[in-house]
């Protein structure tokens, strides 16, 4: 079983890098406004090591709409992404990597009873080998695939050894860091990935910066309908339940999430082109989604499921069937332009804040389409909130003030 970690605090995790200094990091004056270590995830963020070489981590995480996925066409419909082979798509959509870092080691709260932590949708980038989701994370989109399809470890350690930063990396890590040897392959692609961490952790990606947070700080004044709207997300609305507002205990600004898991009662998008992915090969010759149609995403459930079943994770796999992990709302409304379409919950059924919480408000008393995955649905805290149509819109102005970038008016 997981050890239990305890919910680690905002500014502990968001010093992700110091771990990476304890690992043999050396150094940490800044290069512009990040550190060295920090930049260097930075270019490997944005690097497109992909086989074909178009897709970075920036293609589906663009900071311009809150670090997720940046093309409209794309959030309207099925809202995953294609992958560096075009025919071939994932089954999620992007979650955000803005405010990952913070999340905890995956670990089994016994006083909640609850599996909290880990990054994707379903928690399976633990952090229990790196240390923190975000960087265990870092490490399976380059050898996925469905994403950016590189063959090898050792693929991505070449890539990185001829580029441009290829010096960077070993004035952060050390000489003969960069080491693409069958020996030193292991260690070479962790430093890789906790670079990538180092990065997300930075106050370029965590910024912190939306008008929520100079309201806090008593810099900016919500207007009456964000105010009501605040009242209304910790009150009537129970969004705060998962996605707390009040700052941490020693003054740590709040997250927006709880890192726990839920079954919302989201319907299937069938939009989804993952659906269509028994008709597309993998590199093996075998359909990527030999399901097809029938596919059903199970998220924490299905992750705990692969456990061996003699396992303490096995044995709550069922109870946990359909729970997705509660996101950030930060940047939620983050939009390149006011048109711009984004998509909300795990599978991008909804495109509109405003969608999502009527169905919050509304799921158990007008017509939905069924959930998806009809266990394990929560029935506590949303369903049928008795939101008048006014108090929706309340709340959706309220988390319009989430977004980063924010520019207080000089008084």
């Amino acid at each position: 079983m997981f050890e239990k970690k305890g919910v680690l605090s905002a500014v502990a995790c968001l010093a992700i890098s110091l771990l990476a200094i304890s690992l043999g990091v050396v150094g940490k004056d800044s290069v512009g406004d990040l550190t060295p270590i920090e930049q260097l995830g930075k270019e490997l963020f944005f690097d497109k090591i992909s086989d074909p070489p178009w897709v970075s981590c920036s293609s589906c995480h663009d900071p311009k709409v809150g670090w997720t996925g940046p093309v409209a066409g794309i959030n309207l419909g099925g809202s995953v992404y294609r992958g560096a082979v075009p025919v071939r798509f994932g089954n999620r959509k992007p979650p955000s990597a803005a405010y990952a870092t913070p999340s905890p080691v995956f670990h089994f709260d016994e006083a909640e009873g609850l599996f909290i932590g880990g990054n994707f949708w379903d928690g399976r980038a633990t952090g229990e080998k790196l240390g923190n989701p975000a960087a265990d994370q870092a490490g399976g989109p380059f050898l996925n695939p469905v994403e950016q399809h590189m063959p090898s470890k050792q693929a991505v350690c070449a890539h990185a050894a001829a580029s441009k930063y290829a010096d960077l990396f070993e004035q952060v890590w050390g000489p003969g860091t960069l080491d693409c040897s069958e020996t030193g392959i292991e260690a070479t692609y962790d430093r890789i990935a906790l670079s990538i961490g180092s990065y997300e952790a930075s106050p370029e990606v965590n910024q912190f910066s939306s008008k929520y947070d100079y309201y806090l700080a008593g810099k900016a004044e919500l207007s009456d309908l964000e105010a009501w709207g605040l009242e209304l997300f910790d009150g009537k609305g129970m969004c705060s339940a998962c996605h707390p507002s009040e700052p941490g205990p020693g003054g740590e600004p709040p997250l927006f999430t709880d890192f726990s898991f839920d079954n919302l009662g989201v319907p299937r998008n069938p939009a989804n082109p993952w659906y269509g992915m028994d008709q597309v090969m993998g590199d093996d010759g075998e359909p990527i989604n030999p399901k097809g149609a029938d596919w059903v995403d199970l998220g924490l459930g299905g992750f705990l499921a692969s456990f061996p079943q003699q396992s303490f994770e096995f044995a709550k796999s069922e109870e946990n069937m359909g729970k997705q992990k509660v996101p950030t709302l930060r940047n939620v409304d983050k939009r390149n332009g006011s048109g711009f379409p984004k998509a909300y919950t795990h599978n991008g059924f909804f495109k509109t804040l405003k969608e999502t919480v009527h169905f919050y408000n509304t799921r158990d008393v007008e017509s939905w389409p069924p959930p998806e995955v009809p266990d394990n649905v929560n029935d506590d805290e949303l369903g049928n909130l008795g939101l008048t149509d006014a108090e929706e819109d309340a709340i959706v102005a309220f988390m319009k003030t989430l977004s980063d970038g924010y520019r207080p008016k000089k008084k």
